[in-house]
């Protein structure tokens, strides 16, 4: 009402200012302006019309700034490319459990920039999810492998809850598409990420980028089912089939920088990695002062550093002091 009455006011100024114009221009053609009459109170009335009018324009531009409609619209133009999300029922189906109470599905897939303002976020669930998650996965795999040592046990069980195999686990369900964001560019790297693990059927072991709240809404559901049921024997039946592929002790693999370490320290190799991230994005390896590989990541200097690793572990056969055979009898130790 205010804006509207404002606008009145504009109006009625313009108006005035306009006719100030066209009647100081018709006295400029009269005779009586001939005779040299006093017309210096119109340009001034002219300048104060005009200031009231400008005056009027800057308070109603800055009432529309901060309206909630104004604020709303920049908020959707900030997420224009991120399609709205689906109900929330939808994932009941694709677990296969229904919730007893829907506030905590509801909250499992709030991000913090879209529920700041309630001060509600699925960071709490997340929290729970990610103990509950690393406990039912280590009791599956302390039966199924009696075997294993524990440190083993540890490195498979991190290779099955670490933020790629989650993410991984989000994008099969589809669950990124009822996550509640207002995060400028995730739809894009959702996007990217999808495209990227095509090369990777189960795992990149770092070499590529992982939006982490695709593996934190697996987290946050988990979380959310475990409160819901208060039951890890539930929680595990309904999430068995959905963290599949499991990775076991068969297709475990080793982290190429890990991996790159292990074999120069058993060869007793001297590793050294160049960075020359910030003006190349790009990081060089050399082994005994021999350049052996090099990895490029525009956005994140660690996946530069993995892909360095990577580039230098299928690179260092080639050189003429090394074996393959050797190098192969070093990795498979």
């Amino acid at each position: 009402m205010e804006a509207e009455a404002h606008k009145e006011q504009e109006n009625e100024l313009v108006i005035q200012t306009h006719a100030l114009k066209i009647g100081h221009n018709q006295e400029e053609h009269s005779p009586k302006h001939q005779q040299k009459e006093d017309t210096t109170l119109q340009p001034e009335q002219e300048k104060a019309f005009l200031i009231q009018t400008f005056e009027l324009k800057i308070e109603d531009n800055q009432q529309e700034a901060y309206s909630p409609t104004h604020q709303q619209q920049e908020e959707t133009n900030n997420n224009i490319d991120s399609p709205p999300p689906l109900p929330l029922d939808k994932v009941e189906a694709i677990i296969g459990y229904e919730f007893k109470d829907k506030h905590l599905l509801e909250e499992a897939f709030i991000h913090i920039t879209y529920g700041a303002e309630n001060n509600l976020s699925y960071e709490r669930l997340e929290y729970i999810g990610d103990a509950v998650l690393n406990i039912v996965i280590t009791k599956e795999q302390f039966f199924s492998y009696p075997n294993l040592k524990p440190g083993d046990l540890t490195s498979l069980r991190s290779k099955n809850v670490d933020t790629e195999k989650l993410a991984r686990v989000a994008v099969k369900l589809g669950l990124e598409r009822y996550l509640r964001h207002k995060k400028p560019m995730l739809h894009e790297q959702i996007q990217a990420f999808i495209e990227a693990i095509e090369e990777y059927p189960v795992h990149s072991n770092g070499l590529i980028d992982v939006p982490k709240a695709l593996a934190d809404i697996v987290e946050s559901t988990i979380g959310a089912l475990y409160i819901d049921c208060d039951s890890l024997d539930i929680v595990w039946k309904v999430f068995r089939k959905l963290l599949e592929p499991i990775i076991e002790p068969d297709t475990v693999q080793k982290h190429p920088l890990t991996e790159l370490n292990e074999y120069c320290q058993k060869k007793k190799f001297n590793l050294q990695f160049v960075d020359l991230w910030e003006e190349s994005k790009s990081i060089d390896v050399f082994i005994n002062e021999k350049f052996v590989g090099s990895g490029t990541y525009g956005s994140k200097k660690e996946i530069a550093r993995h892909r360095a690793a990577q580039n230098a572990l299928e690179n260092i056969g080639k050189l003429p002091s090394i074996s393959t055979s050797t190098v192969e009898d070093a990795l498979a130790d």
